[in-house]
């Protein structure tokens, strides 16, 4: 039996997916890393998670895949 398409047309399978939803570049000033930001339209589409920033100073949402990157400081 074959795979019914999501209403959005896609298979809703994240297998083998190499790129982020989005990505998005954060000031220092904006730490804590959190997601959904405020002005994302997206805003209640899951729950707010706070983000950890790894050692790459990067962040990926678990639940939209939104890539987070700390932009670095301007001296």
């Amino acid at each position: 039996m074959p795979h019914k398409p999501e209403p959005d047309g896609t298979s809703g399978s994240t297998a083998g997916q190499t790129s982020p939803a989005q990505t998005r570049e954060i000031e220092p000033a904006d730490l804590p890393v959190y997601c959904p930001r405020d002005d994302m339209t997206l805003w209640n589409h899951h729950p707010r998670v706070y983000l950890t920033l790894e050692d790459s100073a990067t962040a990926l949402c678990p639940y939209c895949g939104t890539l987070y990157v700390l932009k670095e400081p301007t001296p």
